[in-house]
């Protein structure tokens, strides 16, 4: 038996597991198959030899697949046509309802379909998996003390108590909420009450080769850069805080990310350097939530 069948074999003993990590992040089947397929592709190309928890190695390869199909599925969510097709949809036959039954109730799927892709994926891995916080740092790109917050917070929405906003954060989102749709509309005046009198917007070396001014000061000259414009713009959380991006094909090209001063926003950064973007957790939200 060659090297790659032993590991075809070593993995199939842990493909119920990985089927099951999948099927709860995705809500979904077909996805979930096409997740495990995915984890198979990576490890039949990987060196394995010096890994000594192969099933701890998968999971969290699955996990990081999982997590790049949820944000593409939330960088799409304007399309109904792109949405997977889910138990709770009516698309699958009876063979599909039945296994995601198994999987995860009707009811919870529908409230982990509100969770952002970072909150979803440190609630399904650590309280249906007990995978240790540190590990999903790792994997969703944060602190283990974030990866704590994330799957608290989400703990509170699956349960339905209203997650309290001890750090402000639903009052920044409120403002960058406002904010974009101010731009949009073309409505100066709401954009000046929305910004600090000595706001800064800041360019990167990235975004100014594609157009952007470098710096500009005070509130008139900001919101007179974003008067009437905006529009592809998206409401997104930037490591856990509001902002915004602008996104094609689902890949964030630029990303805003907001500074405040009390109720006020006192900078925005606008980044468009790869590297800055790929280093972010983004979660971005669909317009619904405006």
């Amino acid at each position: 038996m060659s090297e790659l069948d032993l590991l075809a074999e070593r993995f199939e003993t842990d493909r119920a597991h990985l089927r099951a990590v999948a099927q709860r992040m995705l809500g979904s089947a077909d996805e979930a198959d096409d997740a495990v397929q995915e984890t198979w592709v990576r490890l039949s190309r990987s060196d394995t030899s010096e890994v000594g928890n192969l099933t701890g190695w998968l999971t969290t390869v699955v996990s990081r697949v999982c997590l790049d199909m949820l944000r593409s599925r939330a960088a799409r969510r304007e399309d109904p046509t792109d949405l997977p097709t889910t138990a709770y949809d009516g698309g699958p036959g009876p063979e599909q309802q039945a296994l995601l039954s198994d999987a995860i109730g009707p009811a919870l799927l529908l409230v982990l379909d509100t969770l952002g892709p970072s909150e979803r994926l440190a609630f399904v891995l650590h309280d249906m998996f007990a995978v240790p916080f540190p590990e999903i740092a790792e994997i969703v790109g944060c602190t283990p003390a974030a990866a704590r917050q994330l799957a608290s917070r989400a703990r509170r929405r699956v349960q339905g108590e209203r997650v309290p906003d001890d750090d402000g954060t639903d009052r920044r989102r409120a403002v960058v909420s406002a904010f974009l749709i101010a731009a949009r509309a073309g409505d100066f005046s709401a954009l000046l009450t929305l910004l600090d009198p000595g706001v800064v917007l800041r360019a990167d070396p990235e975004a100014v080769k594609i157009g952007a001014t470098a710096v500009l000061t005070g509130a008139g000259e900001v919101a007179g850069r974003f008067n009437g414009g905006a529009q592809s713009a998206r409401l997104a959380f930037l490591d856990g805080e509001p902002g915004l991006v602008w996104a094609v094909g689902g890949q964030v090209r630029v990303a805003f990310v907001f500074g405040f001063e009390g109720d006020r926003v006192s900078r925005i950064d606008q980044l468009a350097d790869p590297s800055a973007i790929e280093a972010m957790t983004i979660d971005i939200r669909p317009n619904s939530e405006l």
